[in-house]
Protein backbone atom coordinates (compact mmCIF):
# COMPACT_ATOMS: atom_id res chain seq x y z
CA UNK A 1 0.00 0.00 0.00
CA UNK A 2 1.33 3.61 -0.78
CA UNK A 3 1.97 5.85 2.11
CA UNK A 4 -0.53 8.47 0.85
CA UNK A 5 -3.39 5.94 0.52
CA UNK A 6 -2.10 4.39 3.58
CA UNK A 7 -2.83 7.70 5.07
CA UNK A 8 -6.29 8.11 3.50
CA UNK A 9 -7.33 4.85 5.35
CA UNK A 10 -6.04 5.95 8.52
CA UNK A 11 -7.63 9.73 8.81
CA UNK A 12 -10.58 8.44 6.85
CA UNK A 13 -13.32 7.57 9.64
CA UNK A 14 -15.53 10.54 10.77
CA UNK A 15 -15.34 10.27 14.29
CA UNK A 16 -11.75 11.54 14.38
CA UNK A 17 -13.62 15.23 13.22
CA UNK A 18 -15.87 14.70 16.36
CA UNK A 19 -13.19 14.02 18.61
CA UNK A 20 -11.24 16.97 17.22
CA UNK A 21 -14.40 18.99 17.40
CA UNK A 22 -14.46 18.54 21.00
CA UNK A 23 -11.01 18.33 22.21
CA UNK A 24 -9.80 20.91 20.23
CA UNK A 25 -11.61 24.07 21.62
CA UNK A 26 -11.36 22.19 25.19
CA UNK A 27 -7.52 22.18 25.21
CA UNK A 28 -7.42 26.04 23.99
CA UNK A 29 -9.75 27.07 26.87
CA UNK A 30 -8.21 25.72 29.51
CA UNK A 31 -5.54 27.71 28.10
CA UNK A 32 -7.24 30.75 28.00
CA UNK A 33 -9.01 30.17 31.52
CA UNK A 34 -6.14 30.65 32.61
CA UNK A 35 -5.32 34.09 31.70
CA UNK A 36 -1.58 35.98 31.11
CA UNK A 37 0.21 32.52 33.16
CA UNK A 38 -2.20 30.30 30.55
CA UNK A 39 -1.15 32.77 27.81
CA UNK A 40 2.80 32.63 28.72
CA UNK A 41 2.37 28.51 29.24
CA UNK A 42 1.01 27.92 25.53
CA UNK A 43 3.43 29.92 23.98
CA UNK A 44 6.28 28.17 26.08
CA UNK A 45 5.28 24.72 24.91
CA UNK A 46 4.68 25.57 21.36
CA UNK A 47 8.40 26.75 21.76
CA UNK A 48 8.27 30.40 20.77
CA UNK A 49 11.46 31.12 22.91
CA UNK A 50 13.26 28.43 21.09
CA UNK A 51 12.52 29.75 17.70
CA UNK A 52 11.25 26.49 16.34
CA UNK A 53 8.70 23.97 17.71
CA UNK A 54 9.77 22.28 21.40
CA UNK A 55 7.87 19.03 20.48
CA UNK A 56 10.24 17.51 17.93
CA UNK A 57 12.76 18.10 20.60
CA UNK A 58 11.32 16.31 23.36
CA UNK A 59 10.34 13.61 21.02
CA UNK A 60 13.59 12.24 20.98
CA UNK A 61 13.76 11.80 24.61
CA UNK A 62 11.40 8.41 24.40
CA UNK A 63 12.38 7.23 21.01
CA UNK A 64 15.96 6.99 21.67
CA UNK A 65 15.39 5.61 25.35
CA UNK A 66 12.98 3.00 24.07
CA UNK A 67 15.24 1.88 21.22
CA UNK A 68 18.16 1.74 24.26
CA UNK A 69 15.70 -0.64 25.84
CA UNK A 70 15.03 -2.75 23.37
CA UNK A 71 18.55 -3.25 22.53
CA UNK A 72 19.03 -4.09 26.06
CA UNK A 73 16.24 -6.52 26.09
CA UNK A 74 17.62 -8.18 23.49
CA UNK A 75 21.15 -8.67 24.94
CA UNK A 76 18.80 -9.45 28.47
CA UNK A 77 17.42 -12.68 26.04
CA UNK A 78 20.44 -13.92 24.89
CA UNK A 79 21.69 -14.34 28.56
CA UNK A 80 23.14 -11.21 29.53
CA UNK A 81 21.01 -10.52 32.38
CA UNK A 82 23.18 -8.39 33.76
CA UNK A 83 21.71 -5.85 30.98
CA UNK A 84 18.39 -5.99 32.68
CA UNK A 85 18.31 -3.01 35.26
CA UNK A 86 20.05 -0.90 32.52
CA UNK A 87 16.52 -2.14 30.09
CA UNK A 88 14.60 -0.68 32.57
CA UNK A 89 16.16 2.53 33.02
CA UNK A 90 15.69 3.64 29.49
CA UNK A 91 11.84 2.41 29.70
CA UNK A 92 11.21 4.55 32.70
CA UNK A 93 13.30 7.64 31.13
CA UNK A 94 11.30 7.18 27.48
CA UNK A 95 7.90 7.30 29.95
CA UNK A 96 8.85 10.65 31.76
CA UNK A 97 10.03 11.88 27.88
CA UNK A 98 6.38 10.69 26.51
CA UNK A 99 5.00 13.37 28.84
CA UNK A 100 6.39 16.13 27.96
CA UNK A 101 6.20 14.87 23.97
CA UNK A 102 2.92 14.61 24.90
CA UNK A 103 2.23 17.69 26.56
CA UNK A 104 3.73 19.71 23.63
CA UNK A 105 2.06 17.91 20.73
CA UNK A 106 -1.42 18.20 22.34
CA UNK A 107 -0.86 22.24 22.43
CA UNK A 108 0.80 22.16 18.73
CA UNK A 109 -2.25 19.98 17.52
CA UNK A 110 -4.42 23.09 19.03
CA UNK A 111 -3.16 25.15 15.36
CA UNK A 112 -4.65 22.20 12.94
CA UNK A 113 -7.13 21.76 10.85
CA UNK A 114 -8.91 19.44 8.82
CA UNK A 115 -6.98 16.60 7.58
CA UNK A 116 -3.60 18.02 9.61
CA UNK A 117 -5.75 17.62 12.55
CA UNK A 118 -7.58 13.98 12.09
CA UNK A 119 -4.03 12.45 11.05
CA UNK A 120 -2.67 14.45 14.41
CA UNK A 121 -5.20 12.73 16.72
CA UNK A 122 -4.35 9.42 15.07
CA UNK A 123 -0.55 10.09 15.93
CA UNK A 124 -1.73 11.02 19.00
CA UNK A 125 -3.45 8.39 20.05
CA UNK A 126 -0.78 5.14 18.79
CA UNK A 127 1.51 7.34 21.44
CA UNK A 128 -0.75 7.17 24.05
CA UNK A 129 -1.57 3.09 23.05
CA UNK A 130 2.43 2.69 23.02
CA UNK A 131 2.57 4.73 26.50
CA UNK A 132 0.37 2.97 28.12
CA UNK A 133 2.19 -0.83 26.87
CA UNK A 134 5.33 0.94 28.15
CA UNK A 135 3.93 1.74 31.19
CA UNK A 136 2.39 -2.23 32.04
CA UNK A 137 5.81 -3.55 30.42
CA UNK A 138 7.72 -1.06 33.17
CA UNK A 139 5.40 -2.55 36.03
CA UNK A 140 5.93 -6.10 34.87
CA UNK A 141 9.60 -5.39 34.75
CA UNK A 142 9.30 -4.93 38.62
CA UNK A 143 7.60 -8.51 39.48
CA UNK A 144 9.25 -11.84 39.77
CA UNK A 145 8.71 -13.83 36.82
CA UNK A 146 7.29 -11.11 34.50
CA UNK A 147 10.25 -10.30 32.28
CA UNK A 148 9.22 -12.35 29.47
CA UNK A 149 5.96 -10.80 29.12
CA UNK A 150 7.38 -7.26 30.08
CA UNK A 151 9.71 -7.16 27.28
CA UNK A 152 6.70 -8.35 24.87
CA UNK A 153 4.96 -5.30 25.52
CA UNK A 154 7.77 -3.34 25.28
CA UNK A 155 8.67 -4.61 21.77
CA UNK A 156 4.86 -4.18 21.14
CA UNK A 157 4.76 -0.59 22.06
CA UNK A 158 8.21 -0.08 20.38
CA UNK A 159 6.41 -1.14 17.12
CA UNK A 160 3.61 1.08 17.28
CA UNK A 161 5.93 4.07 18.48
CA UNK A 162 7.91 3.23 15.25
CA UNK A 163 4.72 3.70 12.78
CA UNK A 164 3.40 7.08 14.87
CA UNK A 165 6.58 8.30 14.57
CA UNK A 166 6.48 7.53 10.81
CA UNK A 167 3.05 9.45 10.79
CA UNK A 168 5.23 12.35 12.86
CA UNK A 169 7.60 12.92 9.98
CA UNK A 170 4.60 13.29 7.01
CA UNK A 171 2.99 16.06 9.54
CA UNK A 172 6.29 17.72 9.04
CA UNK A 173 7.52 17.02 5.79
CA UNK A 174 4.03 16.53 3.91
CA UNK A 175 1.72 18.84 5.91
CA UNK A 176 4.32 21.10 6.37
CA UNK A 177 2.83 21.31 10.51
CA UNK A 178 5.68 23.05 12.29
CA UNK A 179 7.85 24.22 9.40
CA UNK A 180 8.76 28.01 8.64
CA UNK A 181 5.90 28.78 5.75
CA UNK A 182 8.25 32.00 4.87
CA UNK A 183 11.14 30.09 4.14
CA UNK A 184 11.14 29.63 0.23
CA UNK A 185 12.98 30.32 -2.67
CA UNK A 186 11.30 33.31 -3.04
CA UNK A 187 13.60 36.53 -2.99
CA UNK A 188 12.32 39.77 -1.58
CA UNK A 189 14.00 42.51 -3.66
CA UNK A 190 17.80 44.04 -2.77
CA UNK A 191 16.04 47.35 -4.33
CA UNK A 192 13.23 49.65 -3.62
CA UNK A 193 10.58 48.71 -5.20
CA UNK A 194 6.96 51.01 -5.23
CA UNK A 195 4.21 48.49 -3.98
CA UNK A 196 0.80 50.92 -3.22
CA UNK A 197 0.37 55.03 -3.25
CA UNK A 198 0.94 56.39 -0.17
CA UNK A 199 -2.91 57.86 0.13
CA UNK A 200 -4.06 54.37 0.10
CA UNK A 201 -2.79 53.34 3.26
CA UNK A 202 -4.92 54.93 6.20
CA UNK A 203 -4.16 54.89 9.55
CA UNK A 204 -4.80 51.82 11.66
CA UNK A 205 -5.16 49.50 8.31
CA UNK A 206 -3.39 46.92 6.43
CA UNK A 207 -3.01 45.95 3.03
CA UNK A 208 -1.75 42.87 0.98
CA UNK A 209 0.60 44.21 -1.63
CA UNK A 210 2.98 42.76 -4.20
CA UNK A 211 7.04 43.53 -4.33
CA UNK A 212 6.98 42.11 -7.85
CA UNK A 213 6.11 38.09 -7.25
CA UNK A 214 6.39 38.61 -3.44
CA UNK A 215 3.06 39.11 -1.37
CA UNK A 216 3.58 41.73 1.46
CA UNK A 217 1.74 42.83 4.80
CA UNK A 218 1.59 46.47 4.64
CA UNK A 219 0.00 48.57 8.09
CA UNK A 220 0.37 51.75 9.11
CA UNK A 221 -0.22 52.79 12.93
CA UNK A 222 0.79 55.60 14.69
CA UNK A 223 1.73 57.01 11.76
CA UNK A 224 4.49 55.02 11.03
CA UNK A 225 4.33 52.71 7.95
CA UNK A 226 5.55 48.58 8.27
CA UNK A 227 6.30 45.84 6.05
CA UNK A 228 6.23 42.23 6.90
CA UNK A 229 5.94 39.08 4.53
CA UNK A 230 2.46 38.37 4.04
CA UNK A 231 2.32 34.52 4.81
CA UNK A 232 2.45 33.73 8.21
CA UNK A 233 5.58 31.46 9.07
CA UNK A 234 3.23 29.07 10.81
CA UNK A 235 0.83 27.63 9.00
CA UNK A 236 0.71 30.07 5.58
CA UNK A 237 -2.17 32.16 6.65
CA UNK A 238 -2.98 35.70 4.85
CA UNK A 239 -2.15 38.38 7.68
CA UNK A 240 -3.81 41.11 5.70
CA UNK A 241 -6.85 39.43 7.24
CA UNK A 242 -6.33 39.09 10.54
CA UNK A 243 -6.03 42.04 13.19
CA UNK A 244 -4.04 44.98 13.47
CA UNK A 245 -4.20 45.08 17.33
CA UNK A 246 -3.39 48.39 19.58
CA UNK A 247 -0.27 47.79 20.75
CA UNK A 248 1.54 47.74 17.32
CA UNK A 249 1.18 43.85 16.21
CA UNK A 250 -0.77 41.65 13.75
CA UNK A 251 -3.00 38.53 14.96
CA UNK A 252 -3.26 35.93 12.18
CA UNK A 253 -6.70 34.95 11.65
CA UNK A 254 -6.39 30.84 11.10
CA UNK A 255 -4.49 30.67 14.37
CA UNK A 256 -4.12 33.48 16.03
CA UNK A 257 -0.43 33.87 16.18
CA UNK A 258 0.69 37.44 17.00
CA UNK A 259 3.51 39.15 15.41
CA UNK A 260 5.25 42.49 15.99
CA UNK A 261 5.30 45.07 13.13
CA UNK A 262 8.67 46.53 14.44
CA UNK A 263 11.20 43.52 14.25
CA UNK A 264 8.16 40.78 13.37
CA UNK A 265 9.14 38.35 16.54
CA UNK A 266 6.62 35.94 17.68
CA UNK A 267 4.73 37.80 20.38
CA UNK A 268 1.72 34.87 20.75
CA UNK A 269 2.35 31.27 19.32
CA UNK A 270 1.02 28.51 17.65
CA UNK A 271 3.88 30.42 15.79
CA UNK A 272 7.42 29.43 16.55
CA UNK A 273 9.37 31.68 13.38
CA UNK A 274 9.44 35.13 13.48
CA UNK A 275 8.14 37.09 10.15
CA UNK A 276 10.56 38.58 8.00
CA UNK A 277 10.49 41.96 7.84
CA UNK A 278 11.33 44.84 5.12
CA UNK A 279 12.68 47.96 5.08
CA UNK A 280 9.87 50.77 4.40
CA UNK A 281 9.92 54.37 2.37
CA UNK A 282 7.81 56.95 1.37
CA UNK A 283 9.61 58.40 -2.69
CA UNK A 284 7.39 61.03 -4.42
CA UNK A 285 3.87 59.74 -3.03
CA UNK A 286 4.80 56.11 -3.07
CA UNK A 287 5.08 53.35 -0.64
CA UNK A 288 8.75 51.41 -1.42
CA UNK A 289 9.94 48.28 0.23
CA UNK A 290 13.21 46.08 0.02
CA UNK A 291 14.50 43.20 1.81
CA UNK A 292 16.36 44.48 5.04
CA UNK A 293 20.11 45.33 4.61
Amino acid sequence: MKSDTLIEAITQPNWLDAAGDALQPAVLQAYKAGGEPGKQLKNFLHGTWLGHPLHPVLTDVPIGAWTVAAVLDGLTLTGQRQLAPGADAAVAVGLVGALGAAVTGLTDWTGTTKKKRRLGLVHALLNISATALYATSFALRRQQGSRGAAIGLSMAGYGISSFSAYLGGHLVFSQQVGVDHTATSVQYPQDFVAVLPDAELAENTMRRVQAGQVPVLLARKNGEIFALAHTCSHLGGPLSEGELLPDGSVRCPWHGSVFSLADGRVLAGPATEPQPTLEVRVTAGQIEVRRQS
